[in-house]
């Protein structure tokens, strides 16, 4: 198994006890937003609950133009007027994808409903796997579901850290991503942060900082079809059990749905437990949701944790992942990342521990195919780097430009305004 796998699928949390400073700002250049955009905002409800829908796909179709919605249902999305847009669609797992026409112009805090698949589905054969056997076949068509070509992806990436229910760490980025061929090694792929920015907290009692090392590498790492280190190497599949499940629909396509959990078997480190989503015409993973197994919390430790101070007892609860990919033209490309660290903190001695929370996730939201170069060593962001030590500008309202994000939650929102109101 590569070293990669015992690692991490990420980069580490480091725990360290400092003081944290004012952000200073920092200027960024490489990108002005300058092409003229309009914008479609508002919130995708389920039309059959009126329930506000998170993590919806919203893309527009026969472009890599997209973004997410965030955990209130709510999204914006800014369309380049070259993109010559007629529609934009939203997709989610378990609903029929919604079109909604558009005209070139803003459309502001629209409501949009999405209807749940029907429990009467047109009949289908579908042919009877063996779960491993499927998942065998779908690595084997790799090379031909995703592209053979290299991609340069434009996405939005952002990572909290919580002490309790209080933000005291908020970074967020536009980077840039090489993806080499699929049939080419990941570490070929590299990651370059074009505009970031960030908030912390001052309060001393929040000088106990968690740092997520080489966070806009998610999209590198934590691409399972790509790094099959993380769980779809050949010689790791013996590792877990793999059970079908109950057919859904993504993308308005039937799609095999595979659990798989580790058998009992002495590893050196933590396996991984979960689903995989699996297109049944094609084949092709379009979804992965997996967590860290817990049984042996010294093993889950290992695998995220860089550094602490003595005297300080790391106590991880919970790691999981979503990772998505969406379709175009009969290839598919890496879509959405979303990771989730949950752990205790205390000191030998106290009686009381402390609860975190670090999130990262990451959308694309363009993505360009041709006569594609790769990201240079010097401009690749390293995995050794904190993004919140190496972006400082959190006040420009105009900071994103034509950029696509996803929204900040209600609560993100808040944290921020309240955050802002403690350097003035």
């Amino acid at each position: 198994m590569k070293s990669i796998f015992k690692c991490s699928i990420l980069s580490f949390l480091m725990v360290i006890f400092a003081f944290l400073s004012n952000p200073a700002i920092a200027q960024n250049t490489q990108h002005d937003g300058s092409e003229k955009y309009f914008t479609i905002s508002g919130i995708v409800k389920n039309s059959a609950n009126n329930k506000k829908m998170e993590y919806v796909n919203i893309s527009v179709p026969g472009t890599g133009i997209g973004t997410v919605t965030n955990e209130d249902g709510e999204f914006s999305l800014k369309i380049i007027e070259s993109a010559n847009a007629k529609e934009i669609e939203f997709s989610h797992i378990g609903f029929r994808n919604s079109r909604f026409s558009v005209r070139g112009e803003n459309i502001l805090n629209e409501t949009f409903y999405m209807r749940p698949k029907s429990k009467e589905l047109p009949e289908i054969v579908i042919r009877s796997w063996e779960p491993r056997k499927l998942i065998e076949e779908a690595i084997s068509r790799i090379p031909d579901n995703y592209s053979k070509n290299p991609n340069l992806l434009t996405g939005f990436y952002r990572e909290t850290a919580k002490k309790g229910r209080n933000y005291i760490n908020i970074a967020e980025a536009i980077v840039q991503m090489y993806k080499s061929p699929y049939t080419e090694n990941v570490h070929f792929d590299k990651v370059q942060v074009l505009k970031g920015r960030k908030l912390l907290s001052t309060k001393k009692s929040d000088t106990l900082a968690v740092k997520l090392l080489g966070g806009p590498n998610l999209s590198i790492l934590a691409d399972v079809v790509k790094n099959p280190d993380v769980m779809l190497a050949q010689e790791s599949l013996g590792y877990f059990k793999f059970i079908m499940s109950e057919t859904t629909l993504i993308n308005d396509r039937l799609h095999y749905v595979v659990k798989f959990e580790p058998v009992d078997i002495n590893l050196p480190y933590a396996l991984y437990y979960g689903k995989f989503y699996i297109d049944t015409e094609t084949l092709c993973f379009t979804r992965a949701e997996f967590s860290l197994d817990m049984k042996d919390r010294n093993k889950a430790t290992q695998m995220i944790l860089k550094k602490k101070p003595a005297g300080l007892r790391f106590k991880p609860e919970e790691v999981s992942y979503i990772v998505s990919y969406k379709e175009r033209n009969g290839i598919s490309y890496l879509n959405y990342i979303r990771n989730e660290i949950k752990f205790k903190c205390d000191w030998k001695r106290r009686l009381f521990a402390t609860n975190y929370e670090v999130m990262s996730e990451m959308v694309v939201t363009d993505n360009e195919m041709e006569n594609i170069a790769s990201i240079s060593r010097k401009d690749a962001f390293s995995i050794n780097n904190s993004l919140s030590d190496k972006v400082m500008n959190f006040y420009d309202e105009d900071f994103w430009g034509s950029y696509n994000i996803i929204e900040p939650t209600e609560s993100l929102e808040s944290a921020v305004n309240k955050l802002k109101k403690g350097y003035k």
